[in-house]
């Protein structure tokens, strides 16, 4: 009897003592992991999103970039990490999702709760002013009479603009050269320093070196072109059935308590709303779409059943 209410009263006392942590939650610094390289449009968002999660949440979020291999480093980091709340991330699509179905992880999307999608952009394929490319048709024109002439960067195999450039190559019949890079910061850099013929990389990423007249855009990828570069034409507009961009948004390790994720979700969802932010956001041009950790949940599994028929269909890599 004795041996049963010892054990009875260390059950309570764990069980009290995890509502208490959950309760004072957070009691410590938090933080961000990113999977690309600082400057990137990802580490932006998340670097200006960070201080109003903080706010909201009434604690510091430190931003942690963890670049590599088209974001799997940063991506099992966070998915291996103490499923305790003080550990939580950036995970964008389609990498999140294409990088396990091509190769050996050790995560998977099961490795993470979903808690707020923050930024939907679609993706764009850049040059710099003096190319002699003006548009997709000249693209293709150049790519035909000279193949595998063309070099493109990305942020990485199975990454939104490696599968866009993969459709374009199918539809216009052209072959062109891939140039993976750690993040679009480095893509960005690239293109600007005349390494390569063409900049493959997101609209909210490009929307600033095109209002400085860094860059000209032959195209971004969107059903609709995005207000914030509305005389870029949609690929769709040019002839090319390509549809493609990144969502970007908060997760967490998978088996985080329940109530932590709720107490983050409307931390996120407050940070998003926030005027200040909003504000900021407007300013870098963040496509901002936030969701419910549900929402974020159930569009990512929608996500990942497509590109696994895809792969079956056409595989975007060679194992």
């Amino acid at each position: 009897m004795k041996k049963l209410l010892i054990a009875c009263s260390v059950a309570t006392f764990g069980v009290g003592g995890q509502a208490l942590a959950q309760a004072d939650y957070p009691d410590r610094p938090l933080q961000m992991i990113v999977a690309y390289s600082a400057g990137g449009g990802t580490d932006i968002a998340a670097r200006t999103l960070a201080p109003y999660i903080g706010k909201y949440l009434g604690g510091d979020v430190a931003v942690i970039n963890r670049p590599g291999a088209g974001g799997e480093v940063g991506f099992t980091e966070l998915a291996n990490a103490t499923p305790d709340g003080y550990t939580i991330g950036f995970i964008n699509t389609p990498n999140i999702l294409t990088i396990p179905i091509q190769r050996k992880t050790r995560y998977s999307l099961e490795s993470f709760t979903p808690v707020s999608n923050v930024v939907d952009d679609p993706g764009g394929v850049q040059v710099r002013l003096d190319s002699p490319i003006k548009s997709m048709k000249d693209l293709v024109e150049y790519a035909r009479s000279n193949p595998s002439a063309v070099t493109y960067g990305t942020t990485g195999i199975g990454s939104d603009d490696h599968l866009a450039m993969l459709a374009l190559e199918r539809q216009a019949d052209v072959k062109l050269t891939h140039v993976p890079f750690p993040g679009s910061s480095a893509v960005r850099s690239a293109l600007l320093g005349g390494h390569i013929t063409l900049g493959v990389f997101n609209m909210g990423e490009a929307v600033t070196m095109l209002r400085e007249n860094q860059i000209r855009s032959l195209g971004q990828m969107g059903e609709t072109r995005w207000s914030e570069a509305a005389d870029v034409p949609t690929l769709k507009e040019q002839g090319f059935d390509i549809v493609q961009g990144s969502a970007r948004g908060i997760a967490v390790p998978a088996g985080t308590p329940d109530a932590i994720v709720e107490k983050l979700a409307k931390a996120v969802n407050d940070a998003i709303n926030d005027p200040e932010f909003q504000k900021k956001a407007a300013e870098q041009a963040l496509p901002l779409a936030a969701s419910s950790p549900k929402e974020f949940s159930d569009m990512l599994y929608k996500l990942r059943d497509g590109y696994v028929e895809l792969w079956k269909e056409q595989p975007w890599v060679k194992n």
